[in-house]
């Protein structure tokens, strides 16, 4: 026979079992209803969006000139409510949404600025600036970040904690991310995580990240010898010798931007090509001077610690040839950061949006994507830990192809639908649990 203490126990057992199931029930039916209300609120405003995303695109502004973009997006952000920061590291913007109840505090991230480019626009509704277009999409990463702080001004009381939205100007140059930390960004907000997205050449429906490093590493490496009559010879060695850390061969896939999205051998793929590489550029540039020549070159590579064997090695074979009494230096001139996600932050990120729109919308990437591409979010990165995600812009059925900076370059606009309710969702479920 059970004691009344052991049937007590088993009791308050079970009481505590269902109430925990009882619970974890109500939370799942209230945060499917929050998600639900995001879809309908993104619906609602969805016109509206497009309107300021045309807007934009009507009136470009280049890195560091970003005046009327940075007002407009001040006096929206107002409108909702939220708390507002200008004029940092240029013509940066900070919108804060609290909550009013203490939790998590979030970022999400987008860029503002427009490129010069002298390529006519594929819309009917062209820039107005002469030698400025929108061709990379920051006026849909811009209008995105606007309807993901309307959503969730929309549903605070659901959440907890802070949201911040940030909008920087010249990511272009890759100045402005850097030029916000300095004039002391991280003294006005205290995010624990940082989120961004961009266009990218996927459909619509569908986003994409990956955890650790996105980008191919690229800096510029430098050799300077002092001047002499083997100045030729000594030009032809040190090209030759930097094209041999290339190990991509000149016919492989590799260079076809078709593979990139190639299901077999793309960054979509397991068995992707777009790993362990190293890429020279074609061509280097000389410079002279009456005591010295130099010769420098970009150089990438998928695997960081890889760059990092490269000076070293290329010293060891100029002192042991006939050209080592000329060697000056070599030395890396350009290092930048490069984009780092999260590992948890991406896997939990991606889960929420599968489980909420459907993992056929998630896209796992891998391997790095090549040719110098970047974005200077990583400057965030190191600060505060963080995801970068690619958003789907295109349209294939339609000719509308979101290839940043491709002189066809076009958004089909539900793409703003898409990202304004699937990063609302994962931010708004980062901010609950």
């Amino acid at each position: 026979m059970i004691s009344n203490k052991i049937a007590t126990k088993l009791i308050l057992t079970l009481l505590l079992l269902i109430f925990s199931i009882v619970t974890f029930g109500q939370n799942l039916k209230t945060n499917h209803s929050i998600h639900e209300a995001v879809q309908l609120r993104t619906n609602e405003i969805f016109d509206s969006l497009v309107e300021i995303r045309r807007d934009f695109h009507i009136n470009p502004e280049v890195s560091g000139q970003e005046k009327r973009t940075s007002e407009k997006i001040a006096k929206y952000l107002l409108s909702l409510g939220l708390e507002v920061k200008v004029g940092i590291g240029g013509y940066g913007v900070v919108g804060i949404l609290n909550s009013g109840k203490k939790g998590r505090r979030i970022a999400w991230r987008a860029d503002i600025d427009a490129m010069p480019s002298d390529i006519p626009d594929v819309v009917d509704f062209q820039s107005k600036n002469e030698g400025v277009r929108h061709i990379c999409g920051h006026d849909v990463n811009t209008t995105i970040a606007l309807g993901i702080a309307n959503v969730m001004a929309s549903q605070k009381e659901h959440f907890t904690g802070i949201a911040y939205f940030i909008f920087q100007p010249s990511e272009e140059n890759y100045t402005g991310a850097k030029a916000m930390i300095d004039d002391g960004l991280f003294d006005i907000i205290n995010p624990e995580e940082i989120y961004g997205a961009h266009i990218a050449p996927m459909p619509t429906t569908m986003i994409s990240t990956k955890p650790e490093w996105m980008f191919a590493d690229y800096k510029i490496i430098k050799v300077s010898f002092k001047n002499s009559d083997e100045n030729e010879a000594i030009i032809a060695f040190t090209k030759e010798l930097i094209s041999g850390l290339q190990n991509i061969e000149p016919d492989s896939k590799f260079w076809d931007p078709n593979s990139l999205l190639d299901t077999n051998i793309g960054l979509g793929s397991p068995n992707t090509i777009f790993t362990n590489y190293v890429t020279v550029h074609q061509h280097f540039n000389i410079e002279k001077t009456a005591n010295e020549i130099s010769i420098s070159n970009y150089i990438g590579s998928s695997i960081m610690k890889k760059l990092n064997t490269f000076i070293p090695l290329l010293k060891q074979k100029f002192n042991e040839s006939i050209y080592a009494k000329q060697l000056v230096d070599i030395a890396y001139t350009l290092e930048r950061a490069n984009l780092y996600n999260d590992i948890s932050l991406t896997t939990k990120s991606l889960q929420s949006i599968a489980a909420i729109y459907g993992k056929e919308n998630t896209i796992l990437m891998y391997g790095e994507m090549p040719d110098g591409r970047g974005d200077d979010f990583a400057y965030f990165q190191e600060h505060v830990p963080g995801v970068y995600f690619y958003l789907g812009g295109s349209n294939f059925e339609k000719g509308v192809i979101s290839m940043p900076h491709a002189p066809n370059f076009a958004v089909d606009e539900n793409c703003i639908k898409t990202g304004v309710s699937y990063f609302s969702s994962m931010l708004i479920e980062r901010l609950i649990n």
